[in-house]
């Protein structure tokens, strides 16, 4: 699996870029993906099939300058910004394990898990199928995209410089939660990992055997994608 450490400098471009790597996998073949990313900027993020008056502060938005988008996959509403560190796998869909939507959650979050608990020294379980936490406390979130294929698995982790009190601010208590949040605020909710960015990078490239600096980037596909989905207001608020 190849590896690639890129930020855009734009929220729009760096939600492209996953959809992006996908389309080039489905079209191209080639090895997989692991990506890492971090916004300088905070910004929300709609899953592919929420409702955004149901998850979303809007005001709370607007009164602080925080973008709304949306991206290709599902899962929940989510922040971005410092403090929260991305990362995407890009996998063909007739690996082994990775053969429907349940496999592959199974398959990716279980190696995360791994990876996680023996960086942290602590017990890290999987909840609500596609959450990790540490002493019920939430540190990542993720979700899938699926093509033909290949898939795109990709989520997010926590760190101690995170803004969890905008968290707060700009994002409602979600409609669907899973049971072991207990109706909790997402200040309650969630806690940030005590590794830093560097080492979880570390440790998920061991964990996925990411040898390889991935060269390859579909920029041309990225700016189409921004120019005719992730900067318009009919993906991003349509719903």
């Amino acid at each position: 699996m190849n590896h690639l450490d890129l930020t855009w400098p734009v929220p729009a471009e760096n939600l492209a870029c996953d959809e992006a790597l996908l389309d080039h996998a489905e079209a191209h073949g080639g090895p997989g993906v692991l990506r890492f990313w971090a916004s300088p900027t905070p910004f929300v993020v709609l899953g592919y099939a929420n409702k955004m008056r149901e998850e979303v502060d809007i005001e709370a938005c607007r009164a602080r300058g925080v973008p709304i988008l949306r991206r290709c996959s599902g899962g929940g509403t989510v922040l971005q910004g410092p403090g929260c560190l991305n990362y995407s796998v890009i996998l063909r869909t007739d690996a082994a394990g990775l053969e429907s939507i349940t496999g592959a959650n199974r398959f990716v979050m279980e190696r995360n898990r791994r990876a996680l608990a023996a960086l942290i020294g602590k017990i890290v379980t999987i909840e609500g199928y596609t959450d990790l936490a540490a002493g019920g406390l939430k540190f990542s979130g993720n979700a899938q995209r699926r093509k033909r294929d290949w898939l795109l698995f990709h989520g997010t982790f926590l760190f101690q410089n995170f803004d969890v009190g905008l968290m707060g601010n700009v994002l409602l208590p979600p409609p669907r939660q899973p049971a072991y949040r207990q109706g909790r605020s997402h200040a309650k909710f969630v806690s940030p990992l005590s590794a830093t960015a560097d080492a979880v990078k570390s440790a998920l490239r061991e964990a996925w055997a990411a040898d390889m600096l991935q060269t390859d980037v579909p920029r041309e596909r990225i700016a189409q994608l921004v120019a005719e989905k992730y900067s318009r207001d009919e993906w991003n608020l349509s719903r």
